[in-house]
């Protein structure tokens, strides 16, 4: 397809690796219908990499693969680049896992079109209100705490305050790579969610964010609660109240554990089953949300 008449992907995303859990990832919002299904690129013990502007997607596996066999993200740019004759149209972002980045903006990206890189991050943009953005991404991304999701969903939100992409807002998506971090550790897919079209894209990735990481993290080790006092009142309520269980109250009991499974599992919560009389600490704060 002609590159002048495709509809440029006007975004800004951050691409970023944690050296700590070797979780790869982008983050990405746009002015663009569904970014989430052109932007985001990662494999576990490779990298991550965002395609943006004039996307060109087949940039992905062969960046990918050479990031796996363990050339620069700076040398693979130029590998891609330089045989690609609508190259100033594109704008890319790559981090690898030793934590190197590059990012590249064509001459013909429509302003303000630029990036900025580090260690272990990636940050750019076109077609925004200007720099401003893509320093929020970096700067917000080197200086807060938490998980790489987190720190990445902050990133965004901070890069939209800033001015953010100057058409709007209608997608956005979190894609991360870590090894075995997918559903039941079968794949690397270990956050992949997507706000294809919606008013608030940012608010509402978040929003999704904190439930995929309810029903799709595994418990952090020691992060559990007995299931006694006013925990086993409230969650026989609970159980009571949705029909699991209708025996007596008192200590915690065979019955009443076989109820909480079969409710944990009916509410996607399987991931996060404790040993028999503890409740994850995470579940049980989002149940009091809920149920209280």
């Amino acid at each position: 397809m002609n590159a002048q008449i495709r509809r440029p992907i006007s975004t800004f995303s951050i691409v970023a690796f944690d050296p700590k859990t070797g979780e790869a990832g982008v983050a990405v919002q746009s002015k663009f219908l569904a970014a989430g299904s052109v932007v985001p690129w990662a494999r576990a013990g490779a990298g991550a990499v965002a395609l943006q502007s004039w996307s060109n997607t087949g940039y992905a596996e062969p960046a990918l693969r050479m990031m796996e066999k363990g050339a620069h993200p700076e040398e693979i740019m130029k590998i891609l680049t330089s045989d690609d004759d609508q190259r100033e149209l594109r704008q890319v972002g790559m981090v690898d896992c030793k934590g190197r980045s590059a990012s590249f903006t064509g001459r013909e990206c429509m302003d303000w079109a630029g990036g900025r890189c580090g260690p272990n991050f990636a940050a750019q943009g076109n077609i925004l209100v200007g720099q401003a953005t893509v320093d929020a991404l970096a700067d917000t991304f080197i200086s807060s705490e938490g998980d790489l999701s987190e720190r990445m969903a902050l990133a965004l939100e901070a890069g939209q305050k800033a001015g953010g992409d100057r058409r709007g807002m209608q997608s956005a998506a979190l894609y991360i790579a870590k090894e075995a971090g997918g559903y039941g550790g079968f794949n690397d897919r270990y956050v992949d969610i997507r706000v294809d079209d919606h008013p608030e894209p940012i608010k509402e990735l978040s929003r999704l964010l904190t439930m995929w990481r309810l029903q799709f993290f595994r418990t952090k080790p020691g992060n559990v609660a007995e299931i006694n006092g006013e925990v086993l009142d409230f969650i026989l309520g609970i159980l009571t109240k949705e029909n699991y269980y209708k025996g007596p109250s008192g200590p915690w009991s065979a019955e009443m554990q076989k109820a909480f499974t079969a409710f944990c599992l009916t509410n996607n919560f399987e991931e996060r089953e404790a040993p028999e009389g503890q409740i994850d600490r995470e579940v049980l704060q989002y149940l009091q949300s809920v149920y209280a």
